[in-house]
């Protein structure tokens, strides 16, 4: 993932924001929302920015209100996310320190922890970094349903791999995975027809668009809150 686009628009940061709150799970902090005796709990792996996005813990929340799943938001940069507001800030070192194998490793034992506490279905979506995660998760029994956002490099071999229904959400202006890459993606998933798989791309958007939101710009809002409603109908669907 060598442009850099993906540090483009970046968040601020609010750890305090949210309904739920910050547990260790599987040896991370983590943002927990939703019934905490839910059987059904959905992952949701971060971008660069790290786990206090205020947007990611509001979808989040509204995942956990508007179907009853246990969510969870793990902080898998241990505390460094992107800080591409500091001259510092070397994108390559910072890509190198949070490799993305790793970063699967660590969901597994978050998945443990939600196993050991009756959760008996799960779902993973990630967003750019994060999909990059989701991607691996998905070629094993960990979890019951992917959904990959604006993803970061993801290989043909990583999608041949897959074993459980998994959709991705693009966009149209996306440098990183563009459209003729997100099509090509589509199509290795079609193939598997023993999985439900759907790609679809986002008119007049940019990659990070689900997260990286103005609350005052009204269009932008409403076309994160299509791709909210596609993941949850997803996970409503494959996670039960």
């Amino acid at each position: 993932m060598s442009s850099s686009h993906c540090f483009e628009n970046p968040p601020t940061l609010n750890p305090n924001y949210g309904a739920g709150t910050v547990q260790e799970l599987g040896g991370l902090k983590t943002y927990v929302t939703g019934p905490p005796d839910s059987k059904l709990a959905i992952l949701l792996v971060c971008d660069a920015f790290g786990y206090e996005t205020p947007n990611l813990r509001k979808l989040a929340d509204k995942v956990a209100a508007a179907a009853g799943f246990l969510v969870v938001v793990p902080d898998f940069l241990y505390g460094d996310p992107a800080d591409v507001n500091n001259p510092q800030f070397d994108r390559h070192v910072w890509l190198k320190n949070h490799d993305t194998t790793e970063g699967c490793k660590d969901a597994k034992a978050v998945i443990a922890g939600l196993k050991s506490r009756g959760i008996s279905s799960i779902g993973a979506a990630g967003f750019c970094w994060g999909g990059m995660v989701v991607v691996k998760l998905a070629s094993c029994n960990d979890i019951q349903a992917a959904v990959i956002l604006h993803p970061g490099l993801i290989t043909a071999d990583e999608i041949n791999a897959v074993k459980v229904p998994t959709a991705i959400l693009g966009a149209e202006k996306d440098k990183i995975c563009p459209p003729e890459q997100l099509k090509q993606l589509g199509e290795l998933l079609a193939v598997k027809s023993e999985i439900e798989s759907y790609v679809k791309i986002f008119p007049g958007v940019a990659h990070g668009w689900t997260l990286r939101y103005s609350d005052e710009d009204d269009s932008a809002v409403k076309i994160a809150e299509e791709a909210h409603s596609d993941l949850l109908n997803w996970f409503t669907t494959h996670v039960k």
